[in-house]
């Protein structure tokens, strides 16, 4: 995934580029307004990290100009300014979250991915890290490569993604996935051992774990290649 990240204090652009280069993200810099603006047009990225004080076009500016073409990507404001009327003059201008300075990058990160979720959903697309599902065509995609899943398998990942990092118990899985059919717990065990077989093992990855006692959940491994 693509983010542009648009911030001129040199040590946080650089330590928020680092950062999200180890979670897996591809980031831009851009140091002012005006390239922000550029990289904002012509990019296909999947957020943005706004800072609200830059150089030569500030970042209200940008939200403005970015949202007047009709780029819809996802906006979080960084601001040092701590006012309630600030906030809401970033969201009603087009921003879609903010963060005060300071944060955590933890934070940052839980905000960005929760933002990337829900604008992925409204077009129709699921995507858990590399993993991707195209909900009208019913495909799925591992980075660019095309995975073949039978229309349960399908149904069964698209469960997990919707609710990506949290154990979906069996029950629940039972449930939704075969509500008239006598099911067992060892129905959903072969099924998610065969959906691993597919999404998982041909590339070395490990995104659908077992939680003990909670039932399954599909995580973004791409951090636990790069450590």
């Amino acid at each position: 995934m693509w983010i542009l990240v648009a911030e001129d204090e040199p040590d946080l652009a650089t330590a928020l580029k680092v950062g999200l280069g180890a979670e897996g993200y591809s980031v831009d810099v851009a140091p002012d307004g005006l390239t922000a603006v550029q990289l904002g047009l012509h990019g296909d990225y999947d957020a943005i990290v706004l800072d609200l004080m830059l150089p030569h076009l500030n970042g209200y500016s940008v939200i403005e100009k970015l949202r007047a073409a009709g780029v819809t990507v996802p906006i979080i404001v960084l601001t040092a300014k701590t006012g309630d009327y600030d906030h809401a003059d970033a969201l009603d201008t087009g921003a879609d979250d903010f963060l005060s300075k300071p944060f955590t990058f933890t934070v940052l990160l839980a905000r960005l991915r929760a933002l990337i979720r829900r604008a992925s959903s409204s077009k129709g697309q699921l995507s858990v890290g590399d993993l991707h599902l195209h909900l009208l065509s019913r495909t799925c995609l591992r980075g660019e490569t095309q995975i073949a899943l039978t229309r349960m398998e399908f149904a069964l990942l698209e469960l997990l993604a919707r609710h990506p990092d949290e154990p979906v118990a069996k029950d629940r899985i039972l449930a939704e996935l075969w509500p008239d059919v006598p099911a067992t717990p060892n129905l959903v065990e072969a099924r998610i051992l065969a959906l691993r077989r597919k999404v998982d093992t041909p590339f070395a990855r490990t995104s659908i774990e077992t939680v003990r006692g909670s039932g399954y959940r599909l995580m973004d491994d791409s951090r636990r290649r790069h450590d």
